[in-house]
């Protein structure tokens, strides 16, 4: 039965003022403009998080079907209608394990995939990774979880300067996975041999990242100056100071810069003792970090948090909305299906009060509940 959402329609070229979204089947089968609306909340896409660990107190990172359930429904009722559960560096043995878990979710649309951030990362660059478990990238150890997922696995942090990474990206690219670039110590050149080589994320740009010098420009240039690279942004005013995440988006265009949450289990959750990766991490005021040095682990944000926040900065609301669910759709090769409020794409649509808070969700046409 058609269904029709009125309202400021925000669609990848700007915004309708007085429009409506017609939806039939779990598709979108009409935008348009829609005079008689006289002032409706904001309807924008669904949001799609192409990088998060858990939400809600469960966790992504330990390969649990059903946390990873639970943490998926939590973020779900934020907006975030696609999402790819992140893990962090880990032994073989878990990145097995949570594939052969979390593969069945993928196939039943709960995930839209899978994201191992590590363990083929910097020491130097680590960040809250565990630094027990950061080694050099294996094919072998790829391959095998590319098999064993059969699409499951979408996306693959690494540092292009560990032994092995280039043939790594190479390997990634050929079977459809995105290589990402992160926790890395890599000079200019090291990080455009891995785009060159087929890499096409940045990992929460800055952040884990050697820093911007005028003499070694480091990742963060490379990246942020590479035409085919999506770079991600946490926009929390933790991770990323305001004016660096309006110059990153102003540098990259909303087309190449993605919204992420980095979300851990404490999203959604008071403050008080957590874990990530096997590492004890304290929330105090919403801020996750970890109780043996303060380093940052993850964040307690959700995405429609993470868009209001962009726009409060000064980022376009239009611009914003695509950096929340157009981009990071097409970043993890979905943008064909899902991602914005176009004729033809899967209805996935968030309805917004005019301050952004989350009314009502749908994803493939149904209301969440």
């Amino acid at each position: 039965m058609a269904t029709r959402v009125n309202g400021k329609v925000v669609t990848p070229t700007g915004v309708i003022r007085q429009g409506c979204v017609e939806l039939d089947g779990g598709r979108i089968t009409a935008v348009a403009e829609y005079p008689s609306v006289r002032d409706g909340h904001w309807i924008v896409p669904g949001f799609v998080d192409m990088h998060t660990h858990g939400g809600g107190g469960h966790t992504f990172t330990t390969g649990d079907a059903g946390q990873a359930r639970q943490a998926a429904d939590f973020h779900l009722r934020h907006g975030t209608t696609t999402l790819l559960a992140s893990l962090v560096s880990s032994p073989f043995e878990l990145m097995r394990a949570a594939t052969a878990a979390f593969a069945p979710l993928v196939t039943e649309g709960v995930l839209a995939g899978i994201h191992f951030e590590g363990p083929y990362l910097s020491s130097a660059r680590c960040g809250a990774q565990n630094p027990d478990f950061l080694r050099d990238p294996s094919t072998d150890e790829l391959a095998e979880l590319i098999e064993l997922g059969d699409g499951a696995v979408r996306m693959v942090t690494l540092a292009p300067e560990r032994d092995g990474a280039l043939e790594a990206v190479k390997l990634l690219v050929a079977h459809r996975v995105v290589a990402a670039v992160g926790h890395t110590d890599a000079t200019y050149d090291e990080t455009r041999a891995a785009v060159a080589a087929g890499a096409s994320v940045g990992t929460h740009l800055f952040n884990g990242m050697r820093p911007v010098h005028h003499r070694e420009p480091g990742p963060v240039v490379a990246l942020l100056d590479a035409p085919n690279v999506v770079c991600e942004l946490v926009a929390d005013g933790v991770h990323l100071h305001d004016g660096m995440l309006t110059f990153a988006t102003s540098t990259a265009g909303p087309e190449r810069a993605a919204l992420i949450t980095d979300a851990m289990a404490a999203a959604g959750m008071p403050d008080g003792d957590y874990e990530l990766g096997g590492q004890a991490v304290t929330v105090a005021g919403g801020v996750a970090r970890l109780a043996r040095d303060g380093a940052i682990a993850g964040s307690t944000l959700t995405m429609d948090e993470a868009l209001r926040h962009a726009v409060a900065a000064g980022i376009p609301i239009a611009d914003a909305v695509r950096m929340a669910a157009t981009t990071p759709a097409r970043a993890i090769g979905l943008g064909d299906r899902l991602g914005a409020l176009q004729v033809g794409l899967r209805a996935d649509l968030v309805v917004l009060d005019d301050d952004l808070n989350v009314v009502r969700v749908m994803r493939g046409g149904s209301w969440v509940e």
